[in-house]
């Protein structure tokens, strides 16, 4: 067995010993609202956005990109889990920032680049605009739902709100 495994594992018996009433939440969030954000270890969503268990669904992956699969957790969230406001979250410093499509199916020797689509991004704001209105268009989204667009700086763990993609998530 690997450290990691064991300290994992002794994590989750500490974190069992007082669990108490956590097993009493519901799945459905207390806050009702979602947010989209990158997997990056250096994001803590909990913390940045006040949260404790219970409050919000939290989806992460690499970018914080509206893929497929996050446009699919949102609506699942919204229709079966009542939430009612969505934030979508990128940072700075954001790898997928740093590399293409293309030099990512070379890492992996993909001849054929249209397996995966890697969701990379040159401009940190400009793929925060596109990701949010990626789900405001998106046809199962509802026009009630407001979605709000935000960088959270890496450097001073401030959100920063992009206005022109809060301004593009707004209800209609």
């Amino acid at each position: 067995m690997s450290k990691i495994v064991e300290e994992v594992e002794a994590s989750n018996l500490n974190y069992a010993d007082d669990f108490g009433s956590k097993k009493d939440l519901k799945s459905k969030p207390a806050r009702r609202f979602a947010i989209l954000t990158c997997m990056d270890a250096r994001l803590d969503p909990a913390k940045f956005a006040g949260l404790v268990e219970g409050d919000a669904h939290v989806i992460r992956n690499a970018g914080g990109r509206a893929s497929e699969d996050a446009v699919r957790s949102l609506l699942i969230s919204y229709k079966l889990l009542d939430t009612k406001e969505w934030f979508v979250v990128h940072h700075t410093g954001c790898g997928m920032e740093t590399v293409t499509d293309k030099e990512i199916d070379e890492i992996f020797d993909i001849k054929d680049s249209s397996n995966i689509n890697w969701l990379t991004f040159k401009d940190n704001k400009k793929s925060l605009v596109e990701d949010v209105l990626t789900l405001r268009n998106h046809p199962l989204v509802p026009k009630s739902i407001p979605i709000y667009g935000y960088i959270y700086n890496c450097s001073s763990g401030i959100l920063e709100e992009v206005k022109e993609a809060t301004l593009a998530g707004q209800s209609k």
